[in-house]
Order: structure tokens, then C-alpha cells, then sequence
């Protein structure tokens, strides 16, 4: 194999030393590759590296998770499978928060289904009980508003109703 230094000018390589891998160390006289640093250097091409939240990013995510949920339950899905792995907190109250969201959903769905049975047998009758989903989705922004409150300060906050489908 020839010097990764061959191409470089003798003018331009004076004084410095031979090129190296980022993160490794130098060459080993028993001609074995070298070892690395760390075990957290060095992954495989085809393994994400995975870096653990700081307490501070680790609480910010775990707010989001809980705000994301006045707009739907994807906020929380996407927050809970991109950093379960690397924060504690950010996996408990993503958790939470997926857990309320699917609940609601569930809810919004059973409204709907009931109202439009209801629309088809009575007149009226299914338009007054679909109101029920504007009052479903108040109680979401509430809540996910104060889940996002006190997982900002770093407490963990307990949905006062959610199926827990995901543990």
C-alpha cells in the first residue's frame, strides 16, 4: 500500500506528522490496527451514533413531547422513537404523553362513530353530541399544556386519564 503522504509535497509535510484516522490511535509496532480511544469513538458504518441528552435537553424534550400533543399524538410518537434511547426522563414522559394522545384519538373516534349513528336515526341528536369533540380537545390543549409546565421544570406529570397502551 503507498504512503498516504505521497501526494502531498516534501516542502508542505515538513515538520508535521503522518496523516491518521480521526479518534485513533497510532499504529502499533506489532503491525495489529490501532485501538481506539473509546468504545463511544468508534461505531460501525451501520449503527447511529447514540449520544446521551443532558439534563437540560433531556427536560426540553420531555416538554415538547407534552406540548406537541395540542396538535396531535405524532409530536410525541416522533420525540418518544428519536430519544427514548437517550434520555430517561424524555422516554417516561414521551411515554405519557403518546399514551394520552392515543387516548384521545380513541375518543375522538368513538365520538364520531356514535354521532353518526346517532345523525342517521335522530336529526339533530348527533350534532349536539359531536360537540363533545371540541370539549374532548380542550381538555387535551389543557392538559398537554400543564404536562409541558412541569416537565420543563423537570417533574414528571401524570395524565389524570390515558389508556396506557404504551409501557
Amino acid at each position: 500500500m503507498s504512503d498516504p503522504n505521497a501526494s502531498v509535497p516534501a516542502a508542505a509535510n515538513q515538520g508535521q506528522p503522518p496523516l491518521q484516522q480521526p479518534h485513533q490511535s497510532p499504529p502499533r509496532q506489532d503491525g495489529s490496527p490501532p485501538a481506539y480511544e473509546s468504545p463511544q469513538q468508534y461505531r460501525a458504518p451501520d449503527q447511529p451514533a447514540i449520544t446521551p441528552l443532558g439534563e437540560a435537553e433531556d427536560r426540553q424534550w420531555a416538554s415538547f413531547a407534552h406540548l406537541g400533543g395540542i396538535l396531535s399524538f405524532l409530536p410525541s410518537l416522533i420525540i418518544w422513537l428519536v430519544f427514548k434511547d437517550r434520555g430517561r426522563f424524555t422516554d417516561s414522559e414521551a411515554k405519557e404523553a403518546l399514551n394520552f394522545q392515543m387516548t384521545l384519538v380513541l375518543a375522538y373516534v368513538v365520538i364520531n362513530v356514535v354521532s353518526i349513528a346517532l345523525a342517521l336515526v335522530t336529526f339533530g341528536i348527533g350534532g349536539v353530541f359531536s360537540l363533545l369533540v371540541w370539549v374532548v380537545w380542550i381538555l387535551g390543549v389543557v392538559f398537554s399544556i400543564l404536562g409541558f409546565m412541569k416537565a420543563k421544570d423537570g417533574q414528571r406529570y401524570r395524565y389524570p386519564f390515558a389508556l396506557r397502551l404504551v409501557k
